[in-house]
């Protein structure tokens, strides 16, 4: 049953503790990731066993394969949790870094320094390792987060929530209340409108999740819809380099946000390129659908105006000629979601160009686009991705959970010296 009080309640708790954790030093953070780390692999069998009930529940309930897919939680995810736990440990402090130094007159000096946003909201659907990870982002950059996971894997979000929980408050108190989950549709519409609680949302799902969410708030939020990727092979493309690239954006993980979802390819080496790319997909499953120059060289099923701005997250792509990389970068800004889109060519120029002339948060050149992920540029794993542009952008980790305060120390400065001119400022940047 809904209470509205036991949500406000929460929220207040969380918000109480992001003022603790901010005097928590780092050796403090880290250690609760590692304890994090062994207690998950301690209670792996209780873990295992609630996603058991999970997967059997979605699988009468008929969800779709890939969600499916994405809800399993095994030992494999386990060890990959575990590793990137591990991973994050051996980052830098994201807290209390200077990131700007200036003199604005003798002995009195300005810095601007980072520091813990708040209180984050995160609502995140099917995957649970997702749970793990935006909690421990949040722990090493000194935010408490209140969590909610999607209805499809509530049994294992409450068996990885309470690991954790259990976990970090037994480090240090002070982590009492940093890390909570809720558990229905009702609890999180309420929580939207707890701003003076909550000091950003990060929604990870569907178009129509990030849209609610946006429409539902005044809090701040981060994040994107859709992820519909693009890679284009260019004229000058090495076509052996672009058929790997491009094999493993589509066919390494086909249920991400990241995965490739439209393949444009130029006119002048579309005969030589799609009946090989097209024998390799077809070999791993993948549904094509093609515009009439890709259907008079390969057969596959047509492309319709729906396609160019589908994103499928499973086995299925479409694929388009174009004339020219002009109208590949015009089709990408059109249609794409501004996620992740990649160039294929041996031409630097023409690659540069595209990076530059393609509005995404990541551009990628000669490399397959399901590299956008916070653990592989090295930001310690991804809260989410955002195509904002304020404040965070791609991958957000570490550096995206921050934010920054000025601290202006000085010896009896007054403002009524410089006003009156006896005084003139430096401005001097010492960092």
């Amino acid at each position: 049953m809904f209470d509205m009080d036991a949500v406000e309640r929460s929220a207040r708790e969380a918000k109480a503790a992001s003022y603790r954790l901010q005097s928590l030093s780092q050796v403090v953070r880290n250690e609760a990731l590692q304890e994090i780390a062994s207690a998950l692999m301690q209670g792996a069998d209780a873990i295992f066993k609630a996603n058991e009930k999970d997967l059997a529940d979605a699988e009468k309930a008929g969800l779709a394969k890939p969600m499916i897919k994405r809800l399993r939680y095994d030992r494999k995810k386990m060890e990959e949790t575990v590793e990137s736990l591990r991973s994050l440990v051996a980052q830098e402090d994201p807290i209390g870094k200077v990131v700007s130094r200036t003199e604005m007159d003798e002995g009195l000096v300005l810095e601007r320094v980072t520091c813990p946003i708040g209180v984050i909201g995160v609502i995140f659907e099917s995957r649970p390792e997702a749970l793990v990870q935006i909690s421990a982002l949040c722990i090493k950059s000194g935010n408490a987060v209140i969590l909610k996971g999607g209805s499809e894997a509530i049994h294992t979000n409450e068996a990885l929530a309470k690991v954790i929980a259990k976990t970090i408050s037994e480090v240090d108190e002070r982590f009492e209340g940093a890390v909570q989950l809720l558990s229905t549709r009702e609890e999180i519409n309420a929580l939207l409108s707890m701003d003076q609680y909550v000091d950003l949302i990060i929604p990870r799902g569907s178009n129509q999740l990030v849209s609610f969410i946006k429409s539902h708030t005044k809090i701040p939020v981060l994040g994107h819809s859709d992820g519909i990727c693009h890679t284009y092979v260019d004229e000058k493309a090495d076509l052996e380099m672009a058929m790997r690239v491009c094999y493993d954006a589509k066919v390494q993980y086909p249920a991400v946000c990241n995965a490739m979802e439209t393949l444009l390819v130029h006119e002048s080496v579309a005969l030589a390129f799609l009946p090989a790319m097209a024998d390799l997909y077809n070999r791993a499953g993948v549904e094509l659908r093609g515009d009439e120059g890709c259907r008079s060289i390969v057969e596959m099923k047509e492309a319709t105006e729906k396609d160019w701005s589908a994103e499928y997250n499973d086995l299925v792509l479409s694929i388009k000629i174009v004339s020219s990389m002009e109208e590949a970068i015009e089709h990408i800004n059109r249609y794409g979601s501004h996620h992740t889109d990649a160039i294929i060519t041996s031409d630097e120029k023409s690659a540069r160009h595209f990076m530059d002339e393609v509005d995404s948060a990541s551009v990628m050149w000669n490399c397959s686009t399901r590299f956008a992920d916070g653990y592989r540029y090295g930001l310690g794993a991804e809260v989410g991705i955002s195509t904002n542009k304020t404040h965070a952008r791609g991958p957000v980790g570490l550096e995206g959970l921050t934010i920054y305060k000025y601290r202006l120390s000085g010896s009896g400065h007054v403002v009524a010296d410089y006003a009156g001119g006896e005084r003139k400022f430096t401005h001097r940047k010492l960092l």
